[in-house]
Formats: C-alpha cells, sequence, structure tokens
C-alpha cells in the first residue's frame, strides 16, 4: 500500500490508503483595524482539512456606494452579490486612485462572498462560480494593495471556493481564474519582498495566505511560476515572526506546510528552516493551552511531513509527547472529524517509525471509546480513514487495546448505510483496512461480509476510475478476504473481472510493488476458489504452488 496514505484534503484520490485533508479550522482570537472599519476574526466550518484564520469586516462600515451595505445571509438572493454595477464601483474607484488605491473595497467585496458561502454552509457550487467570474474578469490586484486587503481578498476568496477547479471547467472561468491568481501572487511577492514594517506584514495574514495557498492545490490549481514564486516569497516571514504566532496560527501553519508538501512543495532549506521554527514554538508553549482542534491538527501535520520524508529530531519528539498527553484530559471534547484525524495521525506516525510509547497508547485508548457515541456523524471520509487506522494500528501490535474491535463493529455496518457515497478511493481503501483486519485475526465475520457485498457493486460501477495503485491494491484486497474465509460471490467474480482488462491499459504505470500485488490477487482468488471447490479431494499445496 501507498506510504502516503490517508489523509485529509478536499480530493480523494491522491493516495493508496487515504485522503487529503483536515477540515477547515477557527481563527485565532484577536482583533486589528482597517482604517476605520473594524475587522473581526471569525470561524470558518469545518470540513476535511485544516483551515485557517479569516476577516470579517463589520456590516456598518461603508467604503463605496456600490458595496453591498448589510450582511450576507443564506436568505438573500446570490444575485445580491453579482450585480454589474458593484464591480463598475470597484473598477472606478480603483481607476480614480490609481497607485494610492489600498484594495480595501475589494477586500470588503470579497469578505461578503464569503459570508455567503458561511451562511449556506459550503463553498460557492459550479453555477454560482461560473456567474461570479463574469464578474470577477475585471477584479484585478495591483503592488499598491496594503496587506490587510490582500490576504483578506486571498482567503475569502479560496474559503468561498471562488478558485475550486470543477470537473469539466469552462475555459472562460479557468481563464479568469488565472488572470486573478497571478494578480494576486504578484502583489504577495512584491510587498513580501519590501521591509515588513512598511507593507504591515503581521503573522495573522502569512498564516492565512499560507493556508489559503495549500487549500488551493487541494482544490485542483495548479503549481504556477508565480504561484512558486509566492511561496519562496513567503516562508523567510515564518521565521521573522515566529514570536507572534498563537496557538491556532502555530497549527494552521503546520497544517498548510504539510499540505503543501503533500501536493509536491519541494522541502528547502526554508521550509525546514519554518517547520523548526514551528515545532520548536510549540514546545516553548504551555501545552493545555492547545484545544482538541489544534492538537488534532498539529498531529496530522506531523505525521504528513512525516510521511512525505521529514527525519524524525528530538524537537519532533518532544512535540509529539507532550501533544499525545493532551489528548486523555480532553478526549470527551473531540468531535468527529478530529477523533478521525488523530487516530489517522497516530497509526500514521506509527508506520513511520514512531515508538509505541505509553502516551501514544493511552491516546488510542483514550479515543477509540468516543467513536460508537458519534458513530452516525462520522461521514464516508470520516469512516474510511478510521478504519484504515484501525488496521494499520492493530497491524503494527494495538490488538489488545481496549474498545478497538467495539469501534471496527460500531464502524463496519455504517458502510452499507452509506454505500453509495464512497468515492472511487475511498472504496479502495475500505476495502484494503477489511481485508488488513481479517489478515491479522479479527473476527466478526458476518460484519464484514456484509460490508464487502455492499461495496463490491460500486467497484465493478467505478473500474474505469481506479488508477494503477488502486487496482493492484484491491486485487490484493480481494484475494486477502477470500483467503480469510469471505465468500466468492458473483459480485466479486465480477469486480475482479472488471478489473483485470484495465491491468494491461495501465501496465506502464504500475510499480514493483503494485505489480507483486496485481499479480498475486487473482493467482490467489484462482488457487482459493479452486481449493473451495473441490474440498473433498482436495490435498496439502506443494510448495511451488502459488503464495
Amino acid at each position: 500500500m501507498d506510504r502516503r496514505s490517508a489523509g485529509f484534503s478536499g480530493q480523494y484520490a491522491r493516495s493508496g490508503n487515504g485522503y487529503n485533508q483536515p477540515n477547515d479550522h477557527d481563527p485565532s482570537s484577536g482583533r486589528g483595524r482597517y482604517r476605520h472599519a473594524t475587522v473581526r476574526q471569525r470561524g470558518s466550518h469545518p470540513r476535511s482539512t485544516p483551515g485557517c484564520n479569516e476577516f470579517h469586516h463589520s456590516s456598518g462600515t461603508r467604503p463605496s456606494q456600490y458595496l453591498i451595505h448589510r450582511s450576507v445571509n443564506s436568505a438573500q438572493d446570490f444575485n445580491a452579490l453579482i450585480k454589474p454595477e458593484i464591480m463598475a464601483g470597484l473598477v472606478r474607484k480603483s481607476d480614480r486612485f490609481g497607485h494610492r488605491y489600498d484594495g480595501r473595497d475589494h477586500g470588503l467585496y470579497a469578505s461578503l462572498i464569503k459570508k455567503y458561502t458561511s451562511a449556506a454552509k459550503r463553498p460557492l457550487n459550479r453555477g454560482e462560480q461560473s456567474q461570479l467570474m463574469r464578474l470577477l474578469q475585471n477584479f484585478t490586484a495591483t503592488r499598491s494593495w496594503n496587506w490587510r486587503s490582500l490576504t483578506t481578498t486571498m482567503h475569502s476568496l479560496t474559503s468561498a471556493g471562488v478558485f475550486t477547479v470543477h470537473k469539466p471547467m469552462d475555459a472562460r472561468v479557468k481563464l479568469t481564474q488565472a488572470a486573478l491568481l497571478s494578480t494576486l501572487f504578484d502583489s504577495i511577492t512584491f510587498n513580501c519582498n519590501q521591509k515588513p514594517e512598511a507593507r504591515g506584514i503581521d503573522a495573522q495574514g502569512v498564516a492565512n495566505l499560507l493556508w489559503a495557498m495549500a487549500k488551493m492545490l487541494d482544490n485542483g490549481q495548479e503549481r504556477t511560476p508565480e504561484f512558486n514564486e509566492a511561496i519562496v516569497a513567503l516562508l523567510p516571514h515564518v521565521n521573522a515572526q515566529k514570536d507572534q504566532f498563537k496557538t491556532q496560527g502555530i497549527a494552521n501553519l503546520l497544517s498548510a506546510m504539510a499540505k503543501l508538501v503533500d501536493n509536491g512543495q519541494e522541502r528547502t532549506p526554508e521550509l525546514n528552516e519554518a517547520v523548526a521554527s514551528l515545532l520548536s514554538h510549540v514546545n516553548a508553549q504551555k501545552k493545555d493551552q492547545f484545544n482538541t482542534q489544534h492538537i488534532a491538527n498539529l498531529l496530522w501535520a506531523i505525521a504528513k511531513l512525516m510521511d512525505n520524508g521529514h527525519e524524525w529530531t528530538p524537537a519532533l519528539n518532544e512535540t509529539v509527547g507532550g501533544l499525545l498527553l493532551q489528548v486523555r484530559p480532553q478526549k470527551a471534547n473531540f468531535k468527529p472529524q478530529e477523533i478521525t484525524n488523530l487516530l489517522w495521525a497516530m497509526a500514521k506516525l506509527v508506520d513511520n517509525g514512531q515508538e509505541q510509547t505509553p502516551e501514544l497508547k493511552e491516546a488510542v485508548a483514550a479515543l477509540l471509546p468516543q467513536v460508537n457515541p458519534q458513530k452516525d456523524q462520522f461521514i464516508p471520509q470520516h469512516i474510511t480513514n478510521l478504519l484504515w487506522a484501525l488496521a494499520k494500528l492493530v497491524d503494527n501490535g494495538q490488538d489488545q487495546t481496549p474498545g478497538l474491535k467495539e469501534s471496527v463493529a460500531t464502524l463496519l455496518p455504517c458502510i452499507k448505510a452509506q454505500k453509495a457515497n464512497f468515492t472511487p478511493q475511498e472504496n479502495v481503501n475500505l476495502l484494503w483496512a477489511m481485508a488488513k483486519l481479517l489478515d491479522i485475526g479479527h473476527e466478526q465475520a458476518p460484519l464484514f461480509k456484509e460490508a464487502m457485498t455492499a461495496l463490491l457493486p460500486c467497484v465493478n460501477e467505478q473500474h474505469g476510475q481506479f488508477n494503477a495503485q488502486g487496482i493492484a491494491n484491491l486485487l490484493w484486497a480481494m484475494a486477502k478476504l477470500i483467503d480469510n474465509g469471505q465468500e466468492w460471490t458473483p459480485e466479486l467474480n465480477e469486480a475482479v473481472a472488471a478489473l483485470l482488462p484495465h491491468v494491461h491499459l495501465q501496465k506502464a504505470n504500475f510499480k514493483p510493488q503494485e505489480i507483486a500485488n496485481t499479480c498475486y490477487g487473482p493467482r490467489r482468488n484462482w488457487w482459493t476458489a479452486g481449493r473451495r471447490r473441490y474440498q473433498g479431494s482436495w490435498r496439502p499445496r506443494p510448495r511451488c504452488c502459488p503464495t
């Protein structure tokens, strides 16, 4: 299986055992001033990957007669945000003041879009994004924009889903996205290369921008030269502002950097220095200042960094140990997403060489009883990542942990209930996890049978969407399930028959380990099926038979 495994981001097909990323996060406390407009920080709605701070301008501010002066909520028409006179007013303001325009009104408008999606509890859908893009063709950031306007605009538009890449995507929308991002990245790079005190660069803005850029990659944006330049310009400010970051900012930054690395960002000296600086700051903080969300995000980020080649260091060991000690005292406060992130992180840390210390075992034992009471709140992604994590923990010696078998028994029926909602990657990971649990001696065969029966038709329907790694893992998993007592059903036969032609189609993409898994699957299925078909005359196989 792929070592990158179960992350928590917004896209599901990045790795063999899991998904990308943790939920969006609430901001740290505090207030700032935006000329005469008060800027308040408010929490964003959580999902699958760590978020960041965001800026909300008070509804009493009226910098332009063309902007909407009241807050936007779900009861208001989206058309209120896409009136042509709004953009006309922004363009006139920018043209009138020229290089003296600080981007304030553009930032306020971006905040209104974010408020609309926050009230709706969802990002813009494809239709809304397309309508908005017609308006944003003239929405241009310039180097004269101040830091507050720039960070507010970037974070708000990213959070609202303005830069999400839908498939298929209208060429006009994609072109508008690229043009707007180009001007924003240019302004970020310009601001970062000036004297920080002259541009008003602050810790919160740095965290917001890095989170937004990580989120863009999760949402399908390409890594352009302008994107890379902006990252290079931002990273030195993490170390420069390290004393200004609060617990929330530290958690958000580490999560953002973990996401960037997971999406292909090189681990440059600047990035390594930023990570080391943040870890030392975590160790300097009193650990009881971190709430459940911070703990989950920090451990998830560390696990993801380790999964992408970050080395174990004394500072990192100290950070992990200190955070694990905070799990048990706060166990009753963890939400479903946080439980999922934590168990995945601990499983991944162990898989990457973390010793199974008493602190780790106690943290696992404290979290498992929290699964059953919240079972109805777990979405497909949570179910998948939890089962993968439990399988990995058992595979690494955690099988005697109290509550583990009960958690598995709780999650398996959820698969049947939500079978229509699992993505191709989630189906791969679920079948792999079930096969691994059975292979290492887990019982409760009827529950496994029901879950497998529910998933196999979905595999057959999605067979054209699996990559080489997914095909290899599926064939291996199905072979293991049969080898551990699951029946050879028509659904299983159809799934295998549907996958085998894709082995030939994607033969050039298989890695050595995937080739081994692929060859193991069909041959193991053949051997097991033949053995059961002729049980009456079966004799022990010679050593030359397939294993």
